[in-house]
């Protein structure tokens, strides 16, 4: 059985690209001349990032976009495919994570990190992933973490969300096998983004002490979220015929001095 042809032209959308992975992915995959639809609730942000992009000879759209909200993917994706033509992959980095020991967090704020972590990736792939296995052609990216694998204490909420995308990954790869859509998971172990840069004091000290006391800070290294973008782009650009379902990233401690 043939394969179908590798189109020309790929068109990405990419959710939570604000910042961090979100932003960086963007700017890789624009590099390698994918158009680029680029979705967040800090629209501003995306579209000085869209403007970035086409003037460094890109093709990008900003649009807002809020996971928590049906109406909003609806309008992000119709959007976004007048623009720039049917979505060839999807790339979800959109994610919130708030601290908090579990007997303490309400579960309504719990609820709000599986509505937007979990719920809204659920949306997009609704929105996006019918047209894939119609045209048998598709890329779905879902960002995790290594808390999936590692967890954390103090994350409860935003550990039970990526054990819950990495399950809901592994369910559409084998619902959708055979129809053209190749489903992959990054996780992506500690990374310089934008998370956490909102909790205050309190919950900062919290966190890091703890995870000092439990052994979760052993070497302090953190990753560029471009390297994690890089990985992204070669999940989307493998050639027909095979998929990468699951890659773990981690920094690189540096080198012992001799």
């Amino acid at each position: 059985m043939s394969l179908p042809a590798h189109p020309q032209r790929r068109p990405v959308l990419v959710a939570g690209a604000s910042s961090g992975i979100g932003a960086a992915t963007a700017r890789a995959m624009a590099a390698l001349g994918h158009p680029v639809a680029l979705g967040a609730r800090r629209v501003d942000a995306c579209a000085a990032l869209a403007q970035e992009i086409g003037d460094a000879g890109g093709e990008a759209f900003a649009h807002p976009l809020d996971l928590a909200t049906q109406s909003s993917v609806d309008e992000f994706v119709a959007a976004s495919t007048e623009a720039l033509g049917a979505i060839e992959a999807l790339v979800c980095s959109a994610a919130v994570l708030r601290p908090g020991r579990i007997v303490e967090t309400p579960p309504e704020r719990f609820g709000e990190e599986v509505e937007i972590n979990v719920l809204g990736v659920h949306r997009l792939v609704a929105a996006v992933v019918p047209g894939m296995v119609e045209r048998q052609r598709g890329d779905v990216v879902l960002i995790s973490s290594d808390c999936a694998d590692a967890v954390r204490p103090f994350m409860s909420s935003y550990a039970t969300t990526k054990w819950a995308i990495e399950g809901f990954a592994r369910s559409l790869r084998l619902e959708t096998e055979g129809s053209g859509v190749r489903v992959g998971v990054v996780r992506p172990g500690p990374t310089w983004t934008g998370m956490g840069m909102d909790w205050n004091a309190e919950e900062t000290s919290m966190v890091l002490d703890g995870w000092s006391r439990l052994g979760f800070t052993r070497s302090g290294h953190f990753m560029t979220p471009d390297v994690v973008a890089d990985v992204i782009a070669t999940m989307v650009r493998m050639p027909r015929g095979a998929s990468i379902p699951l890659v773990d990233v981690q920094p690189e401690i540096e080198l012992e001095k001799r």
